[in-house]
């Protein structure tokens, strides 16, 4: 091999061996995802890469020292320039260690990991490594440093494409009677089963905003009579990657006039090369080719199969990197594509841990309300599982939340992501304390001034806020809550009638239970024993007291 630096190879996961091993053995091994895919061994100190894959920092280490890139079972080649420690998948490992009396992962030793390394290489490139190779230390030095600092690209700007189209919503809560239009969540919070649309607000089947610069399929024809959708994908990878800017504008604006259109080439062209050209492009300086890459992104992402591709693809970050600083139409978009990725159940986690909640957090007040209503409903959707839910408790969600509540800036879909946080115990407590049950009563308390959709989310967090907490019934006796409860109960929705009703129900079985408390001082002087010495509550050490 040459003396480039980058090879790469194949690691062979860890293997389970059905015929040696019986089923209560099987049974107690690790789960897949727990092992590192470079030692196969339990991670001690796991990280997250860019593309949401997991990894023991010792093996990545490895890698970067060896100066190689592997090539993983399942064909991708993972992107080590940018690790964040995985605290979510460190504290289940340890959990399950625990639960099946295991021992917890020991740090690994440096040297044996670069022999599984080196045992994985080609026996020639092995020796190289080991006796070193024939490269100059100058020339080495070089490459570290084109490695660690790659020249950027800044291109020029013709003509603006895709100008703001913010007068063009969706509404939050639209429903289809296609099946990809919504989804109704139900198992995994079950407080909040609400039909939400699955599609982007920045996303339109019918039309999108172009400019007169706007390329179609007829301007084009040698796409066009091309059947081939790997012609058709080598044409636009051609386009994407080439220097001239407005060769890369037509390129992106015909990508996402494709995938708008033609749902089967979303599949298609949702390749390892097309992904590629496109993930350099959302770096772009210029807002036109920034714009129209995460439009183009957020049309790919789409399909469910696309889903899971996209963000082991490393773009999670470049989405997060223009939500916070690109221009307000790509914000839109990167909000869109965040929402459209955290629809996926295997993609959840790896939002939270890259850092995509605050910024997402930061969003809900932006002044496009597309960014708004997008924003919102990722929050939604990743806050379905607990590990993101004690994220947003930490980042202090529960007080930017209710302020926006009591401002009515998105209350109906911010109300969706604080059922989520009050079905954890973390995001309960925090709500209770920030006074969460007066100002949900007092929202409902004004209910000609708040839509049926707001209405209904309120009793649907105060439903979640009533379970398993002795605190709800004193914080909602303060807040009058009772009375406005039973006006739901009569003139709600039939969604809202239900949740109130068993509210109350929760509250009256709560005063039963205290009313059926025994009265242990009337018990105990009915049967002639001593009330002084036998008195129960905050006065018997004082009783007790009296008779020494």
């Amino acid at each position: 091999m040459g003396g480039n630096g980058k090879h790469r190879w194949i690691f062979s996961f860890y293997q389970r061996s059905n015929s040696s091993s019986s089923p209560k053995q099987s049974k107690n091994l690790p789960p897949h995802e727990f092992l590192c895919p470079i030692s196969g061994s339990l991670m001690f100190d796991p990280v997250v890469i860019p593309s949401g894959q997991s990894f023991d920092r010792i093996s990545i280490q490895v890698c970067r020292d060896l100066g190689f890139t592997p090539t993983l079972q399942d064909g991708s080649t993972p992107d080590f320039s940018t690790i964040i420690p995985n605290l979510a998948i460190k504290t289940t490992i340890l959990a399950w260690c625990r639960d099946h009396h295991a021992q917890d992962p020991a740090p690994p030793d440096y040297s044996s990991v670069e022999k599984i390394v080196l045992s994985k290489i080609p026996e020639q490139t092995s020796s190289r490594l080991t006796s070193g190779p024939d490269i100059r230390v100058s020339e080495r030095e070089l490459l570290k440093a084109v490695a660690e600092n790659p020249p950027v690209l800044f291109s020029h700007a013709v003509t603006e494409i895709g100008p703001s189209v913010n007068s063009r919503l969706l509404c939050s809560t639209s429903t289809s009677s296609s099946s990809d239009e919504s989804v109704i969540v139900t198992a995994s919070s079950p407080y909040t089963p609400l039909p939400l649309s699955t599609r982007p607000a920045c996303f339109s089947a019918s039309g999108s905003s172009f400019s007169s610069t706007e390329i179609t399929l007829s301007e084009t024809p040698n796409l066009k009579s091309q059947s081939s959708s790997s012609l058709e994908e080598q044409e636009l990878v051609l386009k994407l990657k080439s220097s001239d800017i407005f060769e890369q504008e037509t390129g992106l604006v015909l990508l996402r006039k494709i995938t708008r259109t033609k749902e089967e080439a979303r599949v298609s062209l949702c390749s390892t090369r097309l992904l590629s050209a496109l993930r350099s492009l959302i770096t772009s300086r210029y807002s036109v080719v920034q714009t129209n890459a995460i439009a183009s992104l957020v049309n790919l992402s789409l399909e469910k199969s696309n889903k899971v591709v996209i963000v082991r693809s490393g773009f999670v970050p470049l989405l997060i990197d223009a939500l916070k600083a690109g221009s307000s139409e790509a914000q839109e978009h990167a909000a869109g594509a965040l929402f459209s990725l955290a629809l996926e159940d295997d993609n959840k986690m790896a939002i939270g841990v890259l850092g995509a909640l605050q910024p997402l957090l930061h969003a809900l007040r932006s002044e496009s309300e597309r960014t708004q209503h997008d924003s919102a409903l990722a929050l939604y959707h990743l806050s379905l599982i607990q590990s993101n839910r004690v994220k947003l408790v930490k980042l202090g969600a529960v007080l930017t939340l209710l302020s926006m509540v009591k401002s009515g800036d998105s209350a109906s879909r911010v109300l969706l992501v604080l059922c989520n946080l009050a079905a954890c115990p973390e995001g309960k407590s925090a709500m209770l304390d920030a006074n969460a049950v007066a100002i949900l009563v007092g929202m409902l308390r004004e209910s000609e001034l708040v839509c049926k959709a707001t209405r209904e989310n309120c009793v649907a967090a105060l439903f979640a806020l009533s379970h398993g907490s002795m605190r709800f019934k004193g914080l909602a006796k303060e807040a009058r809550a009772v009375e406005v409860l039973r006006e739901v109960e009569e003139r709600g929705s039939e969604r809202a009638k239900d949740k109130a009703k068993r509210i109350l129900q929760i509250m009256k079985d709560r005063k039963e239970d205290e009313d059926d408390e025994i009265d242990w001082e009337a018990a105990l002087e009915s049967g002639g024993l001593s009330r002084t010495r036998y008195r129960v509550g905050k006065d018997d050490f004082a009783a007790n007291s009296s008779d020494f």
